[in-house]
Protein backbone atom coordinates (compact mmCIF):
# COMPACT_ATOMS: atom_id res chain seq x y z
CA UNK A 1 0.00 0.00 0.00
CA UNK A 2 1.41 3.42 -0.96
CA UNK A 3 1.89 6.26 1.48
CA UNK A 4 -0.81 8.26 -0.28
CA UNK A 5 -3.28 5.41 -0.10
CA UNK A 6 -2.64 4.92 3.63
CA UNK A 7 -3.05 8.65 4.25
CA UNK A 8 -6.26 8.78 2.26
CA UNK A 9 -7.74 5.72 3.95
CA UNK A 10 -6.72 6.92 7.38
CA UNK A 11 -8.88 9.97 6.77
CA UNK A 12 -11.86 7.89 5.71
CA UNK A 13 -14.19 9.76 8.05
CA UNK A 14 -13.93 12.75 5.68
CA UNK A 15 -13.88 11.16 2.22
CA UNK A 16 -14.70 14.47 0.47
CA UNK A 17 -12.19 16.62 2.35
CA UNK A 18 -10.50 19.05 -0.02
CA UNK A 19 -13.03 18.64 -2.84
CA UNK A 20 -13.67 22.37 -3.12
CA UNK A 21 -9.97 23.19 -3.33
CA UNK A 22 -9.37 20.51 -5.97
CA UNK A 23 -12.39 21.72 -7.96
CA UNK A 24 -11.09 25.29 -8.00
CA UNK A 25 -7.68 24.00 -9.04
CA UNK A 26 -9.21 21.89 -11.83
CA UNK A 27 -11.24 24.83 -13.16
CA UNK A 28 -8.16 27.03 -13.03
CA UNK A 29 -6.17 24.49 -15.03
CA UNK A 30 -9.02 24.20 -17.55
CA UNK A 31 -9.73 27.93 -17.76
CA UNK A 32 -8.82 27.79 -21.47
CA UNK A 33 -9.85 24.24 -22.40
CA UNK A 34 -13.42 24.35 -21.10
CA UNK A 35 -14.37 27.79 -22.55
CA UNK A 36 -13.04 26.77 -25.98
CA UNK A 37 -14.96 23.49 -26.05
CA UNK A 38 -18.15 25.06 -24.69
CA UNK A 39 -17.87 28.14 -26.90
CA UNK A 40 -17.29 26.24 -30.13
CA UNK A 41 -20.12 23.82 -29.38
CA UNK A 42 -22.57 26.55 -28.43
CA UNK A 43 -21.62 28.60 -31.49
CA UNK A 44 -22.33 25.64 -33.76
CA UNK A 45 -25.78 25.18 -32.24
CA UNK A 46 -26.74 28.85 -32.11
CA UNK A 47 -25.61 29.55 -35.67
CA UNK A 48 -27.82 26.82 -37.08
CA UNK A 49 -31.21 28.66 -37.12
CA UNK A 50 -29.89 31.34 -39.48
CA UNK A 51 -28.41 28.69 -41.75
CA UNK A 52 -31.64 26.68 -41.80
CA UNK A 53 -33.69 29.79 -42.51
CA UNK A 54 -31.76 30.28 -45.72
CA UNK A 55 -31.97 26.58 -46.59
CA UNK A 56 -35.61 25.89 -45.74
CA UNK A 57 -37.24 29.30 -45.53
CA UNK A 58 -40.72 28.24 -46.57
CA UNK A 59 -43.22 25.79 -45.10
CA UNK A 60 -43.21 23.88 -48.40
CA UNK A 61 -39.45 23.42 -48.30
CA UNK A 62 -39.57 22.16 -44.71
CA UNK A 63 -42.42 19.77 -45.45
CA UNK A 64 -40.55 18.45 -48.47
CA UNK A 65 -37.46 17.89 -46.29
CA UNK A 66 -39.45 15.79 -43.82
CA UNK A 67 -40.90 13.68 -46.65
CA UNK A 68 -37.44 13.08 -48.09
CA UNK A 69 -35.92 12.18 -44.71
CA UNK A 70 -38.64 9.57 -44.16
CA UNK A 71 -37.37 7.68 -47.21
CA UNK A 72 -33.65 8.51 -47.06
CA UNK A 73 -32.09 6.01 -44.65
CA UNK A 74 -28.53 7.17 -45.40
CA UNK A 75 -29.07 10.71 -44.15
CA UNK A 76 -31.08 9.49 -41.16
CA UNK A 77 -28.10 7.34 -40.19
CA UNK A 78 -25.81 10.35 -40.40
CA UNK A 79 -28.00 13.03 -38.80
CA UNK A 80 -31.11 11.41 -37.37
CA UNK A 81 -34.85 11.67 -38.05
CA UNK A 82 -36.85 14.91 -38.27
CA UNK A 83 -39.78 15.15 -35.86
CA UNK A 84 -41.26 18.56 -36.73
CA UNK A 85 -40.92 21.29 -39.35
CA UNK A 86 -40.37 24.20 -36.94
CA UNK A 87 -37.05 26.02 -37.05
CA UNK A 88 -36.20 24.87 -33.53
CA UNK A 89 -36.92 21.22 -34.33
CA UNK A 90 -34.81 21.42 -37.49
CA UNK A 91 -31.98 22.91 -35.44
CA UNK A 92 -32.14 20.02 -32.96
CA UNK A 93 -32.22 17.57 -35.87
CA UNK A 94 -29.37 19.08 -37.86
CA UNK A 95 -26.84 19.70 -35.10
CA UNK A 96 -28.12 17.87 -32.00
CA UNK A 97 -26.25 14.59 -32.55
CA UNK A 98 -22.94 16.28 -33.27
CA UNK A 99 -23.27 18.81 -30.46
CA UNK A 100 -23.96 15.87 -28.14
CA UNK A 101 -20.86 14.04 -29.37
CA UNK A 102 -18.74 17.15 -28.75
CA UNK A 103 -20.19 17.49 -25.24
CA UNK A 104 -19.32 13.85 -24.58
CA UNK A 105 -15.75 14.28 -25.86
CA UNK A 106 -15.26 17.39 -23.74
CA UNK A 107 -16.55 15.59 -20.65
CA UNK A 108 -14.41 12.48 -21.02
CA UNK A 109 -11.30 14.62 -21.60
CA UNK A 110 -11.95 16.66 -18.46
CA UNK A 111 -12.53 13.61 -16.24
CA UNK A 112 -9.54 11.63 -17.49
CA UNK A 113 -7.32 14.72 -17.25
CA UNK A 114 -8.11 15.16 -13.55
CA UNK A 115 -8.13 11.47 -12.56
CA UNK A 116 -5.96 9.04 -14.47
CA UNK A 117 -3.65 11.73 -15.88
CA UNK A 118 -2.92 12.93 -12.35
CA UNK A 119 -2.24 9.39 -11.10
CA UNK A 120 -0.05 8.50 -14.08
CA UNK A 121 2.12 11.59 -13.55
CA UNK A 122 2.50 10.92 -9.81
CA UNK A 123 0.89 14.20 -8.79
CA UNK A 124 -2.13 12.46 -7.32
CA UNK A 125 0.00 10.53 -4.84
CA UNK A 126 1.58 13.75 -3.63
CA UNK A 127 -1.81 15.46 -3.28
CA UNK A 128 -3.39 12.46 -1.56
CA UNK A 129 -0.62 12.39 1.04
CA UNK A 130 -2.05 15.65 2.43
CA UNK A 131 -5.44 16.19 4.06
CA UNK A 132 -7.41 15.15 1.00
CA UNK A 133 -10.29 12.70 1.22
CA UNK A 134 -10.36 9.43 -0.66
CA UNK A 135 -13.28 10.51 -2.85
CA UNK A 136 -12.20 14.12 -3.39
CA UNK A 137 -10.16 13.76 -6.63
CA UNK A 138 -12.86 11.83 -8.49
CA UNK A 139 -15.60 14.09 -7.12
CA UNK A 140 -13.79 17.26 -8.18
CA UNK A 141 -13.21 15.84 -11.67
CA UNK A 142 -16.89 15.00 -12.10
CA UNK A 143 -17.90 18.41 -10.73
CA UNK A 144 -15.57 20.11 -13.21
CA UNK A 145 -17.30 18.21 -16.02
CA UNK A 146 -20.67 19.16 -14.54
CA UNK A 147 -19.70 22.85 -14.53
CA UNK A 148 -18.68 22.65 -18.18
CA UNK A 149 -21.90 20.91 -19.20
CA UNK A 150 -24.04 23.28 -17.15
CA UNK A 151 -22.42 26.23 -18.91
CA UNK A 152 -23.14 24.62 -22.29
CA UNK A 153 -26.77 24.01 -21.28
CA UNK A 154 -27.20 27.64 -20.21
CA UNK A 155 -25.77 29.02 -23.45
CA UNK A 156 -27.84 26.74 -25.65
CA UNK A 157 -31.07 27.24 -23.68
CA UNK A 158 -30.60 31.01 -23.55
CA UNK A 159 -29.55 31.34 -27.19
CA UNK A 160 -32.42 29.27 -28.59
CA UNK A 161 -35.12 30.57 -26.25
CA UNK A 162 -36.52 32.64 -29.11
CA UNK A 163 -37.42 29.41 -30.91
CA UNK A 164 -39.34 28.13 -27.88
CA UNK A 165 -38.35 28.16 -24.21
CA UNK A 166 -39.30 24.56 -23.45
CA UNK A 167 -37.56 23.19 -26.53
CA UNK A 168 -34.42 25.24 -25.88
CA UNK A 169 -34.32 24.05 -22.27
CA UNK A 170 -34.83 20.43 -23.35
CA UNK A 171 -31.99 20.59 -25.88
CA UNK A 172 -29.63 22.27 -23.41
CA UNK A 173 -30.39 19.75 -20.67
CA UNK A 174 -30.11 16.87 -23.14
CA UNK A 175 -26.64 17.96 -24.25
CA UNK A 176 -25.54 18.36 -20.63
CA UNK A 177 -27.07 14.99 -19.70
CA UNK A 178 -25.24 13.23 -22.53
CA UNK A 179 -22.01 14.90 -21.46
CA UNK A 180 -22.42 13.65 -17.88
CA UNK A 181 -23.19 10.11 -19.03
CA UNK A 182 -19.82 9.95 -20.76
CA UNK A 183 -18.11 11.80 -17.91
CA UNK A 184 -19.12 9.07 -15.47
CA UNK A 185 -18.34 6.41 -18.08
CA UNK A 186 -14.82 7.83 -18.37
CA UNK A 187 -14.57 7.72 -14.57
CA UNK A 188 -15.23 3.98 -14.70
CA UNK A 189 -12.82 3.32 -17.56
CA UNK A 190 -10.11 5.27 -15.72
CA UNK A 191 -10.21 2.65 -12.94
CA UNK A 192 -9.29 -0.18 -15.32
CA UNK A 193 -6.19 1.18 -17.04
CA UNK A 194 -2.95 2.73 -15.83
CA UNK A 195 -2.65 4.84 -18.99
CA UNK A 196 -4.56 8.09 -19.43
CA UNK A 197 -4.19 7.82 -23.20
CA UNK A 198 -5.75 4.35 -23.15
CA UNK A 199 -8.56 5.58 -20.87
CA UNK A 200 -9.37 8.34 -23.33
CA UNK A 201 -9.18 5.94 -26.27
CA UNK A 202 -11.43 3.32 -24.71
CA UNK A 203 -14.06 5.88 -23.69
CA UNK A 204 -13.93 7.41 -27.17
CA UNK A 205 -14.42 3.91 -28.61
CA UNK A 206 -17.54 3.50 -26.47
CA UNK A 207 -18.76 6.86 -27.77
CA UNK A 208 -18.14 5.65 -31.32
CA UNK A 209 -20.08 2.47 -30.60
CA UNK A 210 -22.99 4.56 -29.27
CA UNK A 211 -22.95 6.62 -32.48
CA UNK A 212 -22.94 3.49 -34.65
CA UNK A 213 -25.83 1.95 -32.70
CA UNK A 214 -27.84 5.14 -33.07
CA UNK A 215 -27.05 5.34 -36.79
CA UNK A 216 -28.02 1.71 -37.37
CA UNK A 217 -31.29 2.20 -35.54
CA UNK A 218 -32.19 5.43 -37.34
CA UNK A 219 -31.42 3.97 -40.75
CA UNK A 220 -34.15 1.39 -40.20
CA UNK A 221 -36.86 3.62 -38.75
CA UNK A 222 -37.92 7.20 -39.38
CA UNK A 223 -39.25 7.96 -35.90
CA UNK A 224 -36.35 6.97 -33.60
CA UNK A 225 -38.25 3.98 -32.26
CA UNK A 226 -35.63 1.32 -33.04
CA UNK A 227 -34.29 -0.72 -30.12
CA UNK A 228 -30.76 0.08 -31.31
CA UNK A 229 -31.52 3.80 -31.07
CA UNK A 230 -32.81 3.44 -27.52
CA UNK A 231 -29.74 1.41 -26.50
CA UNK A 232 -27.51 4.37 -27.39
CA UNK A 233 -27.33 7.43 -25.09
CA UNK A 234 -27.03 9.52 -28.26
CA UNK A 235 -30.38 8.08 -29.30
CA UNK A 236 -31.87 9.31 -26.02
CA UNK A 237 -30.93 12.85 -27.02
CA UNK A 238 -32.86 12.72 -30.28
CA UNK A 239 -35.80 10.92 -28.61
CA UNK A 240 -36.01 13.75 -26.09
CA UNK A 241 -37.52 15.56 -29.11
CA UNK A 242 -36.72 19.22 -28.35
CA UNK A 243 -39.17 21.63 -30.03
CA UNK A 244 -41.32 18.66 -31.11
CA UNK A 245 -43.45 17.73 -28.11
CA UNK A 246 -40.69 17.27 -25.55
CA UNK A 247 -40.46 13.93 -23.77
CA UNK A 248 -39.20 15.19 -20.42
CA UNK A 249 -39.09 11.71 -18.92
CA UNK A 250 -36.14 10.88 -21.22
CA UNK A 251 -34.00 13.14 -19.02
CA UNK A 252 -34.47 10.53 -16.28
CA UNK A 253 -32.48 8.09 -18.44
CA UNK A 254 -29.51 10.48 -18.49
CA UNK A 255 -29.80 11.07 -14.74
CA UNK A 256 -30.10 7.37 -13.93
CA UNK A 257 -27.17 6.40 -16.13
CA UNK A 258 -24.95 9.13 -14.67
CA UNK A 259 -25.87 8.22 -11.06
CA UNK A 260 -25.37 4.47 -11.55
CA UNK A 261 -22.10 4.88 -13.43
CA UNK A 262 -20.87 7.41 -10.89
CA UNK A 263 -21.65 4.99 -8.05
CA UNK A 264 -19.75 2.21 -9.85
CA UNK A 265 -16.78 4.53 -10.39
CA UNK A 266 -16.72 5.46 -6.67
CA UNK A 267 -16.91 1.81 -5.65
CA UNK A 268 -14.07 0.82 -7.97
CA UNK A 269 -11.92 3.77 -6.93
CA UNK A 270 -12.24 2.71 -3.30
CA UNK A 271 -10.97 -0.80 -4.03
CA UNK A 272 -7.60 0.02 -5.55
CA UNK A 273 -4.41 1.80 -4.60
CA UNK A 274 -3.55 5.24 -5.98
CA UNK A 275 -1.68 4.82 -9.26
CA UNK A 276 -2.81 1.23 -9.72
CA UNK A 277 -5.61 -0.18 -11.89
CA UNK A 278 -7.71 -3.29 -12.22
CA UNK A 279 -6.04 -4.07 -15.55
CA UNK A 280 -2.35 -3.29 -14.95
CA UNK A 281 0.01 -2.88 -17.87
CA UNK A 282 1.60 -6.15 -18.95
CA UNK A 283 5.40 -6.31 -18.72
CA UNK A 284 7.22 -6.48 -22.03
CA UNK A 285 9.34 -9.43 -23.15
CA UNK A 286 12.61 -10.06 -21.35
CA UNK A 287 14.52 -9.30 -24.52
CA UNK A 288 12.67 -6.40 -26.08
CA UNK A 289 12.58 -5.53 -29.77
CA UNK A 290 12.56 -1.74 -29.27
CA UNK A 291 16.05 -1.17 -30.60
CA UNK A 292 15.43 2.30 -32.06
CA UNK A 293 13.65 5.50 -31.13
CA UNK A 294 11.32 5.01 -34.11
CA UNK A 295 10.34 1.53 -32.85
CA UNK A 296 9.57 2.98 -29.41
CA UNK A 297 7.45 5.74 -30.97
CA UNK A 298 5.50 3.20 -32.99
CA UNK A 299 4.96 1.03 -29.92
CA UNK A 300 3.59 4.03 -28.02
CA UNK A 301 1.30 5.24 -30.79
CA UNK A 302 0.24 2.11 -32.66
CA UNK A 303 -3.06 1.83 -30.79
CA UNK A 304 -3.88 5.43 -31.67
CA UNK A 305 -3.07 4.84 -35.34
CA UNK A 306 -5.19 1.69 -35.42
CA UNK A 307 -8.18 3.43 -33.84
CA UNK A 308 -8.07 6.40 -36.22
CA UNK A 309 -7.53 4.13 -39.23
CA UNK A 310 -10.55 2.02 -38.38
CA UNK A 311 -12.69 5.07 -37.75
CA UNK A 312 -11.74 6.78 -41.02
CA UNK A 313 -12.28 3.63 -43.06
CA UNK A 314 -15.78 3.18 -41.60
CA UNK A 315 -16.57 6.89 -41.97
CA UNK A 316 -15.51 6.74 -45.60
CA UNK A 317 -17.81 3.77 -46.26
CA UNK A 318 -20.74 5.57 -44.58
CA UNK A 319 -20.18 8.87 -46.43
CA UNK A 320 -19.70 7.08 -49.72
CA UNK A 321 -22.88 5.07 -49.26
CA UNK A 322 -24.99 8.15 -48.61
CA UNK A 323 -23.70 10.16 -51.58
CA UNK A 324 -26.60 9.45 -53.91
CA UNK A 325 -29.18 9.99 -51.16
CA UNK A 326 -27.66 13.32 -50.12
CA UNK A 327 -27.59 14.47 -53.72
CA UNK A 328 -31.29 13.70 -54.04
CA UNK A 329 -32.13 15.73 -50.91
CA UNK A 330 -30.29 18.89 -51.98
CA UNK A 331 -30.95 18.63 -55.70
CA UNK A 332 -34.00 20.90 -55.52
CA UNK A 333 -32.63 23.25 -52.84
CA UNK A 334 -30.58 26.03 -54.36
CA UNK A 335 -29.15 27.22 -51.03
CA UNK A 336 -28.05 23.70 -50.06
CA UNK A 337 -26.38 23.30 -53.46
CA UNK A 338 -24.51 26.55 -52.92
CA UNK A 339 -23.15 25.36 -49.57
CA UNK A 340 -21.97 22.04 -50.97
CA UNK A 341 -20.39 23.77 -53.95
CA UNK A 342 -18.68 26.29 -51.68
CA UNK A 343 -17.20 23.40 -49.72
CA UNK A 344 -16.62 21.02 -52.63
CA UNK A 345 -16.24 23.21 -55.71
CA UNK A 346 -18.29 24.04 -58.78
CA UNK A 347 -18.89 20.58 -60.25
CA UNK A 348 -21.56 17.93 -60.44
CA UNK A 349 -23.59 17.67 -57.25
CA UNK A 350 -22.34 14.19 -56.35
CA UNK A 351 -18.75 15.30 -56.93
CA UNK A 352 -19.32 18.39 -54.77
CA UNK A 353 -20.73 16.24 -52.00
CA UNK A 354 -17.80 13.81 -52.17
CA UNK A 355 -15.34 16.72 -52.19
CA UNK A 356 -17.01 18.30 -49.16
CA UNK A 357 -16.97 14.98 -47.25
CA UNK A 358 -13.30 14.48 -48.11
CA UNK A 359 -12.64 18.01 -46.88
CA UNK A 360 -14.40 17.31 -43.57
CA UNK A 361 -12.36 14.13 -43.08
CA UNK A 362 -9.22 16.15 -43.80
CA UNK A 363 -10.21 18.70 -41.16
CA UNK A 364 -10.71 15.94 -38.60
CA UNK A 365 -7.41 14.32 -39.62
CA UNK A 366 -5.70 17.58 -38.60
CA UNK A 367 -6.76 16.75 -35.03
CA UNK A 368 -5.02 13.39 -35.34
CA UNK A 369 -1.75 14.88 -36.54
CA UNK A 370 -1.74 17.47 -33.75
CA UNK A 371 -2.39 14.83 -31.10
CA UNK A 372 0.28 12.56 -32.51
CA UNK A 373 2.88 15.33 -32.75
CA UNK A 374 2.13 16.46 -29.21
CA UNK A 375 2.96 12.99 -27.94
CA UNK A 376 6.42 14.56 -27.87
CA UNK A 377 5.06 17.06 -25.36
CA UNK A 378 3.58 14.31 -23.19
CA UNK A 379 6.78 12.29 -23.20
CA UNK A 380 8.84 15.36 -22.32
CA UNK A 381 6.70 16.86 -19.57
CA UNK A 382 6.11 13.46 -17.90
CA UNK A 383 9.85 12.88 -17.62
CA UNK A 384 9.85 9.78 -19.84
CA UNK A 385 11.87 11.46 -22.58
CA UNK A 386 14.82 12.28 -20.32
CA UNK A 387 15.97 8.65 -19.77
CA UNK A 388 15.78 8.02 -23.52
CA UNK A 389 17.80 11.12 -24.35
CA UNK A 390 20.32 10.31 -21.61
CA UNK A 391 21.57 7.42 -23.75
CA UNK A 392 22.91 7.43 -27.28
CA UNK A 393 19.66 8.72 -28.78
CA UNK A 394 19.79 12.29 -30.03
CA UNK A 395 16.88 14.70 -29.90
CA UNK A 396 16.31 14.62 -33.64
CA UNK A 397 16.17 10.81 -33.72
CA UNK A 398 13.80 10.79 -30.74
CA UNK A 399 11.51 13.41 -32.25
CA UNK A 400 11.83 11.95 -35.75
CA UNK A 401 10.31 8.65 -34.65
CA UNK A 402 7.17 10.33 -33.34
CA UNK A 403 6.92 12.64 -36.35
CA UNK A 404 7.17 9.67 -38.72
CA UNK A 405 4.17 8.13 -36.97
CA UNK A 406 2.31 11.46 -37.01
CA UNK A 407 2.83 12.38 -40.67
CA UNK A 408 2.87 8.80 -41.97
CA UNK A 409 -0.19 7.93 -39.89
CA UNK A 410 -2.12 10.88 -41.33
CA UNK A 411 -1.30 9.62 -44.84
CA UNK A 412 -2.54 6.16 -43.86
CA UNK A 413 -5.86 7.31 -42.41
CA UNK A 414 -6.61 9.52 -45.42
CA UNK A 415 -5.72 6.63 -47.75
CA UNK A 416 -8.16 4.39 -45.88
CA UNK A 417 -10.80 7.15 -45.89
CA UNK A 418 -10.46 7.41 -49.67
CA UNK A 419 -10.73 3.64 -50.09
CA UNK A 420 -13.80 3.63 -47.82
CA UNK A 421 -15.45 6.44 -49.81
CA UNK A 422 -14.78 4.64 -53.08
CA UNK A 423 -16.12 1.37 -51.69
CA UNK A 424 -19.26 3.00 -50.29
CA UNK A 425 -19.91 5.01 -53.45
CA UNK A 426 -19.15 2.03 -55.69
CA UNK A 427 -17.40 3.92 -58.50
CA UNK A 428 -14.58 6.34 -59.43
CA UNK A 429 -12.01 4.75 -57.12
CA UNK A 430 -9.07 6.65 -58.58
CA UNK A 431 -10.51 10.19 -58.42
CA UNK A 432 -11.96 9.68 -54.95
CA UNK A 433 -8.69 8.27 -53.63
CA UNK A 434 -6.78 11.18 -55.16
CA UNK A 435 -9.21 13.63 -53.55
CA UNK A 436 -8.48 12.11 -50.13
CA UNK A 437 -4.70 12.19 -50.56
CA UNK A 438 -4.66 15.78 -51.81
CA UNK A 439 -5.74 16.86 -48.32
CA UNK A 440 -2.37 15.80 -46.90
CA UNK A 441 -0.39 19.03 -47.52
CA UNK A 442 -2.87 21.04 -45.42
CA UNK A 443 -2.91 18.35 -42.71
CA UNK A 444 0.90 18.29 -42.64
CA UNK A 445 1.04 22.08 -42.42
CA UNK A 446 -1.05 21.97 -39.24
CA UNK A 447 1.27 19.23 -37.96
CA UNK A 448 4.33 21.30 -38.84
CA UNK A 449 2.92 24.23 -36.89
CA UNK A 450 2.43 21.91 -33.89
CA UNK A 451 6.10 20.84 -34.19
CA UNK A 452 7.18 24.48 -34.24
CA UNK A 453 5.09 25.44 -31.21
CA UNK A 454 6.38 22.50 -29.17
CA UNK A 455 9.92 23.12 -30.34
CA UNK A 456 9.82 26.72 -29.17
CA UNK A 457 8.49 25.83 -25.71
CA UNK A 458 6.27 23.15 -24.15
CA UNK A 459 4.10 26.00 -22.86
CA UNK A 460 3.12 26.83 -26.43
CA UNK A 461 2.25 23.25 -27.42
CA UNK A 462 -1.43 23.40 -26.38
CA UNK A 463 -1.90 26.36 -28.76
CA UNK A 464 -1.75 23.85 -31.62
CA UNK A 465 -5.12 22.48 -30.47
CA UNK A 466 -6.58 25.97 -30.73
CA UNK A 467 -5.24 26.32 -34.28
CA UNK A 468 -6.66 22.95 -35.33
CA UNK A 469 -10.00 23.78 -33.70
CA UNK A 470 -10.18 27.15 -35.45
CA UNK A 471 -9.43 25.55 -38.82
CA UNK A 472 -12.11 22.92 -38.18
CA UNK A 473 -14.65 25.59 -37.23
CA UNK A 474 -13.89 27.69 -40.32
CA UNK A 475 -14.08 24.74 -42.68
CA UNK A 476 -17.20 23.19 -41.19
CA UNK A 477 -19.40 26.17 -40.38
CA UNK A 478 -17.91 28.94 -42.52
CA UNK A 479 -19.49 27.95 -45.85
CA UNK A 480 -22.94 27.60 -44.27
CA UNK A 481 -22.71 31.03 -42.62
CA UNK A 482 -21.52 32.82 -45.76
CA UNK A 483 -18.43 34.15 -44.01
CA UNK A 484 -16.18 36.28 -46.23
CA UNK A 485 -13.75 34.43 -48.47
CA UNK A 486 -10.88 36.18 -46.71
CA UNK A 487 -11.84 34.33 -43.51
CA UNK A 488 -12.11 30.99 -45.32
CA UNK A 489 -8.68 31.56 -46.84
CA UNK A 490 -7.13 31.56 -43.36
CA UNK A 491 -7.47 27.77 -43.45
CA UNK A 492 -4.88 25.93 -45.54
CA UNK A 493 -7.64 23.57 -46.68
CA UNK A 494 -9.29 26.44 -48.58
CA UNK A 495 -6.35 26.55 -51.02
CA UNK A 496 -6.48 22.88 -52.03
CA UNK A 497 -8.04 21.82 -55.35
CA UNK A 498 -11.67 20.68 -55.01
CA UNK A 499 -11.48 17.03 -56.02
CA UNK A 500 -13.15 15.01 -57.42
CA UNK A 501 -14.71 17.04 -60.17
CA UNK A 502 -12.44 20.08 -60.07
CA UNK A 503 -9.15 20.87 -61.77
CA UNK A 504 -5.97 19.50 -60.22
CA UNK A 505 -3.71 22.43 -59.28
CA UNK A 506 -0.18 21.48 -58.25
CA UNK A 507 1.03 24.96 -57.24
CA UNK A 508 -0.92 25.23 -53.92
CA UNK A 509 -0.26 21.55 -53.14
CA UNK A 510 3.50 21.97 -53.52
CA UNK A 511 3.49 25.32 -51.71
CA UNK A 512 1.65 23.91 -48.70
CA UNK A 513 3.94 20.87 -48.63
CA UNK A 514 7.03 23.08 -48.70
CA UNK A 515 5.64 25.29 -45.94
CA UNK A 516 4.86 22.22 -43.81
CA UNK A 517 8.44 21.00 -44.26
CA UNK A 518 9.80 24.45 -43.36
CA UNK A 519 7.72 24.66 -40.17
CA UNK A 520 8.77 21.15 -39.15
CA UNK A 521 12.43 21.91 -39.74
CA UNK A 522 12.17 25.14 -37.74
CA UNK A 523 10.47 23.29 -34.89
CA UNK A 524 13.16 20.60 -34.78
CA UNK A 525 15.86 23.27 -34.81
CA UNK A 526 14.23 25.03 -31.87
CA UNK A 527 13.83 21.73 -29.99
CA UNK A 528 17.50 20.93 -30.48
CA UNK A 529 18.61 24.24 -29.00
CA UNK A 530 16.37 24.58 -25.94
CA UNK A 531 16.46 22.77 -22.60
CA UNK A 532 14.36 19.65 -22.07
CA UNK A 533 11.60 20.15 -19.49
CA UNK A 534 12.18 18.25 -16.26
Amino acid sequence: MTTATFAARSGGSRPLAGTGTLLRFALRRDRTLIPIWVGVNALMVLSMPNTLTSLYGTAEARADLIRQMETNSSLRALIGPVFDDSLGALTAWRIGVYAGVLAAVMSLLVVVRHTRDEEESGRQEMISSAMVGRRAPLTSALLAAAVANALLALLVAGGLAGQGVSGALALGLGLAGLGMVFATMAAIVAQFTESARLARGLTAALLGAAFVLRAAGDSGTSDGSSVLTWVSPIGWLENLRPFAGERWWVLLLFAAAAVVQGAVAYELAGRRDVGMSFLPSRPGPAHGRLGTAAALAWRLQRGNVLGWSTGFLLAGVVFGGMTEGAADVVADNERAREIFQRMGGESALTDSFLASMVGILGLVAALYVVGSVLRLHGEETSGRAEPVLAGAVGRLRWAGGHLAVAFGGSALIMLLAGLGLAAGYGRHTGPVLGAALVQLPAIWLIGGLAVLLHGLSPRFAATAWGVAGAVLLIGWIGPALDVPQAVLDVSPFAHLPKLPGGEMEWAPVLALTALAALLTAAGLTALRRRDITT
